[in-house]
C-alpha cells in the first residue's frame, strides 16, 4: 500500500473509530437516562396536580408537555434539594421547582447542560433578609438589609422561598404583574452559563449577540424611562433595577403573561420567541 493510500485507510479507520464511539457514548447516555427516568418518575397524579396549579405550563402539546416531564425527571435525578430551618421539601415542591426550570429549556440546544453549573436548589419556607454592602461613587460603604424571594448564585445553590413558588401558581397570570420566582431565577441561571450575568444568555454567533445587544438595549431603556415616569406597565417595575434583571423579568412575562409582553414590548417577545423556541402567546388566550 502506497503512503496515499495508507493515510486514507488510516482517515478512514480513524472516522469509524470516533462514529463507534459517539455510538458507545449515546447509548450509554441513553441508558442513563432510562436509569434515572426510572428511578425519579413523576407519578401521573402529581405530574396532573402540578400542571393544575401552573397552567402556563399547559399551553403546549402532549409531545411538548411529555417532553417537558422527562427534562423534569432529568432535572431531579441530577440536583440537590434542600429545606432550609427544618423545611421539609416534598416531591409536589420539588416537581413544581423541577417542572418549570425544564420548561425554560425545553427547545434549547444546551437542554440540562445549561444547569450543569450548580447541584444544589435550597428551598425556604418564606422570603430571605440578607445583608448587603454598596459602596457610593465616594468610596462610602453603605449596610442594607435586602429581602429576597430567590437568589441563583454562579456556581449555585439556587436559593427559592417556597411561599413565593406557590404564590406563581393558579392566578398567577391576572396579577398586575407577571411574577414567577422559579422562572426568572432560572433565567438568571442561564444568563450566567458564561460566566457573566449581564441580561445575555448563551447566544451562537456574533450576529445574533448584535440583535440581542440592540434590542434589549433599546427596550431597557424604553421601559426605565416608562418607570422614572410612573407610567403603567405590564412588566414588573423592578426590572428596571439593571439590564439582567429586565432579561429575567421578560422571561417571567414571556412565560406567565405572554399576551401582555406581546403588546407592551413586541421586539422583546420576538426576540425571546427566537431564543427559547417557543411561541406562548399562540396559545395563552385559548
Amino acid at each position: 500500500m502506497d503512503r496515499g493510500g495508507f493515510e486514507a485507510f488510516a482517515t478512514g479507520a480513524g472516522r469509524r473509530a470516533l462514529s463507534v464511539l459517539a455510538s458507545a457514548q449515546a447509548a450509554w447516555k441513553r441508558w442513563r437516562e432510562d436509569r434515572a427516568c426510572r428511578r425519579h418518575a413523576i407519578p401521573d397524579v402529581l405530574w396532573q396536580l402540578t400542571l393544575a396549579r401552573y397552567p402556563f405550563l399547559s399551553w403546549r402539546s402532549a409531545d411538548e408537555l411529555g417532553r417537558v416531564r422527562h427534562l423534569a425527571t432529568l432535572f431531579l435525578a441530577q440536583k440537590e434539594f434542600s429545606g432550609a430551618h427544618g423545611l421539609v421539601v416534598s416531591d409536589e415542591m420539588a416537581v413544581a421547582v423541577a417542572a418549570q426550570a425544564a420548561l425554560l429549556i425545553l427547545n434549547l440546544d444546551g437542554g440540562l447542560d445549561l444547569y450543569a453549573g450548580f447541584v444544589g436548589i435550597v428551598l425556604h419556607s418564606d422570603a430571605v433578609m440578607v445583608a448587603r454592602e454598596v459602596m457610593d461613587e465616594d468610596g462610602v460603604v453603605h449596610e442594607y438589609d435586602e429581602e429576597l424571594a430567590g437568589e441563583a448564585m454562579q456556581g449555585g445553590p439556587v436559593m427559592l422561598s417556597w411561599q413565593d413558588v406557590e404564590a406563581a401558581s393558579e392566578d398567577s397570570g391576572q396579577a398586575n404583574w407577571a411574577y414567577n420566582v422559579t422562572i426568572h431565577e432560572f433565567a438568571h441561571v442561564i444568563d450566567m452559563v458564561d460566566g457573566r450575568a449581564d441580561g445575555v444568555p448563551p447566544l451562537a454567533d456574533r450576529r445574533e449577540h448584535a440583535r440581542w445587544g440592540q434590542v434589549m438595549t433599546a427596550a431597557y431603556t424604553d421601559f426605565c424611562t416608562q418607570v422614572d415616569a410612573h407610567q403603567r406597565t405590564s412588566i414588573d417595575p423592578y426590572a428596571a433595577n439593571s439590564i439582567e434583571e429586565f432579561f429575567a423579568v421578560s422571561v417571567e412575562t414571556f412565560y406567565v403573561q405572554p399576551l401582555e409582553l406581546q403588546r407592551e414590548a413586541p421586539s422583546v417577545y420576538r426576540l425571546l420567541a427566537d431564543y427559547f423556541h417557543e411561541d406562548p402567546a399562540r396559545h395563552a388566550g385559548s
